[in-house]
């Protein structure tokens, strides 16, 4: 029969607008302007819920609720001004050994959550926050790696007795002197055996040998410095306590980081640049530091550095162990004196190491290197460029006074330097330096008007284009009206369950979807309206209608989205933002002008003998 679809059809229309509603609904309930509190390494209790709510009661600061969810206290308020005062008093209240951040928790029913349900992000220039560009120096990591080379070899040739004069290194190149020829011949044959990214030639004068790393091996290390350097962001942030963070490449050696809700540019710049890591070594208590200080004599094996007071230190070059080896590193204080200090937990290769040091050398002083890369800017041919500069301080001297591994105590170092330097290699160290380049803040006061005047504006537009097309098409029009509303409720449920963020460009996405689904409806009414004009009954108007516009409808659409998907790939950032929204309304639309809207047509008119069509 003409007009009729079959039930499987009118089913999966059904449900698909079902669970489009069921999916998209978490959205309309809005968000609280909240402060979480999070405990470092610990798991918050009733006891700290308490405190935050005794905090704001002396400040006379309203909220709404403070309730414990998922690790962390969450105190809802009713503005952003009293969550902004709000921040501070906790802050203070609780000290140091706890994260406080600015956060927006969704007003989502609790039968919506259980269900596993949330409202989509959104972007920046929504919800407020800072945004960073970052640009990592490749160099430097390619650099690093060469000096983790040399010091490996270093100690690889010793155990192998090749007996070499200087080890150094001259750009992507070690150069070794030896003593004999044997002694070269040794150390090709370990060169091709243990380090196969280098490339071994033979130097000036005699008896040198030159290791350059491989082109292939550079752009192997600076792709992962990027990826490292990526991983260690995101552990970061999560220290930060920032909900929905983007940590993102872009390029081909910048990283994009957005925290929304975060407001002190300073601490989150100050955590997100620093590069600081740890090496232990031996103290040469064979030499004097001084001397070796004032002469420039320095033994072969030893390196001349400082301590906090600027006592100059002599440390053997071999490293024990260094700050990639490290598990975890919490802040706390000595059981002896008080003291603030780190506690380390080495994994399983620098447990080892660090328990044959300590078994070997009893009653022999180790050090604590602490070594952090700063950026200083300098201006070459009127250009500012970064130049990375590292910077070595030893942040401890202690002797070995019994064998330990796995678990051990830094001290000599103040409260603030031990809680960030513990949340530092808690996160990881990075593989090279960054320098920030760009960086943005976003207001939450400009993220609700930025969200008013979007949703007013696609309110607006989605009001004026019902109304015309109910009046213009009548029944069919009114249909076309729900083909549309349900083009918006899908797309939402579409960035819902794929949880995409959603920008101001992402807005003018949906508004532009919405704008290419009243066309495909348009499409189809003037089809049935032109075979009605030629005298073809209404059943067939309505089937003619629908299969001549198929083919534009598609042909519209396919192109379009192609377009969106170029932009995705292509684009960053707010192209991105756009070229999602466009893309799932696009997909959407196609649903609900073609089969959507012909199966509400075929159940009200099909099978039925009509005189006429309200089109």
């Amino acid at each position: 029969m003409l007009n009729r679809y079959p039930s499987w059809k009118n089913i999966t229309v059904i449900l698909v607008t079902v669970i489009g509603i069921l999916l998209a609904l978490p959205n309309l309930y809005g968000e609280d302007p909240s402060v979480q509190v999070s405990e470092n390494n610990a798991q918050v209790s009733s006891a700290t819920t308490l405190q935050v709510e005794q905090a704001l009661d002396a400040a006379k600061l309203p909220y709404k609720s403070a309730v414990i969810s998922d690790n962390r206290v969450l105190v809802r308020f009713s503005d952003t001004d009293t969550q902004l005062r709000a921040l501070s008093v906790v802050k203070k209240s609780l000290g140091s050994n706890f994260v406080v951040a600015l956060n927006l928790a969704p007003r989502t029913p609790r039968w919506i959550r259980d269900i596993g349900l949330r409202p989509m992000a959104k972007g920046l220039d929504l919800q407020g926050g800072v945004h960073f560009q970052l640009q990592v120096d490749l160099d430097a990591a390619v650099q690093a790696k060469l000096q983790r080379d040399m010091t490996d070899l270093r100690g690889a040739m010793r155990e192998k007795l090749i007996h070499y004069q200087d080890v150094s290194i001259s750009g992507d190149t070690i150069n070794m002197l030896f003593r004999t020829a044997d002694d070269v011949s040794k150390a090709r044959a370990l060169l091709s055996t243990q380090y196969p990214e280098l490339t071994v030639n033979s130097g000036t004068p005699a008896n040198s040998l030159a290791a350059r790393i491989s082109p292939q091996a550079v752009q192997s290390i600076r792709q992962l410095a990027v990826e490292q350097n990526i991983t260690t962001l995101r552990n970061r942030v999560n220290e930060l306590g920032v909900a929905e963070p983007v940590v993102q490449q872009q390029g081909g050696n910048s990283i994009v980081v957005e925290l929304p809700g975060v407001q002190d540019t300073a601490r989150a710049k100050e955590i997100l640049g620093a590069t600081a890591t740890l090496e232990f070594r031996l103290v040469d208590y064979t030499a004097d530091a001084v001397s070796a200080q004032k002469t420039g004599h320095i033994p072969l094996d030893d390196q001349l550095f400082t301590d906090k007071s600027g006592r100059p230190v002599l440390l053997k070059r071999d490293v024990i162990v260094s700050g990639d080896q490290l598990v975890n590193a919490t802040s706390g204080f000595s059981q002896e004196d008080g003291t603030p200090d780190v506690n380390v937990t080495l994994d399983s290769a620098g447990a080892a190491k660090m328990g044959e040091t300590t078994r070997e050398n009893l009653n022999r002083p180790m050090a604590v290197l602490y070594i952090e890369t700063k950026t200083e800017r300098t201006t070459v041919n009127g250009q500012v460029i970064p130049v990375h500069k590292k910077v070595y301080t030893v942040i401890n001297v202690a002797t070995i006074r019994g064998i330990f591994s796995k678990n051990f105590q830094i001290s000599g170092l103040g409260q603030d330097e031990a809680k960030n330097l513990s949340l530092l290699l808690r996160a990881g160290s990075l593989a090279a330096p960054m320098d920030i380049v760009e960086e943005r803040t976003v207001g939450p006061s400009l993220g609700q008007e930025n969200i008013k005047q979007g949703f007013y504006a696609a309110l607006l537009g989605f009001v004026l284009v019902v109304v015309f097309i109910a009046m213009y098409y009548k029944t069919f029009g009114v249909i076309a009206d729900l083909a549309v509303f349900m083009n918006l409720v899908l797309t939402v449920a579409l960035l819902t369950i794929f949880q995409a963020t959603l920008t101001l460009p992402g807005i003018a996405g949906i508004v532009l979807t919405l704008g290419m689904g009243v066309d495909a409806n348009v499409l189809i009414n003037e089809h049935i309206r032109e075979e009605v004009r030629a005298g073809n009954s209404p059943q067939a108007s309505i089937h003619a209608g629908y299969e001549r516009a198929f083919a534009t409808i598609v042909d519209a659409h396919v192109t379009t989205l192609t377009a969106a998907v170029m932009l995705f790939l292509f684009g960053t950032g707010p192209v991105k933002g756009f070229a999602v929204t466009l893309s799932l309304g696009i997909l959407t639309s196609l649903f609900t002008a073609i089969m959507g809207t012909r199966s509400i047509v075929n159940w009200v008119y099909g099978g039925r003998k009509l005189t006429r069509l309200p089109v």
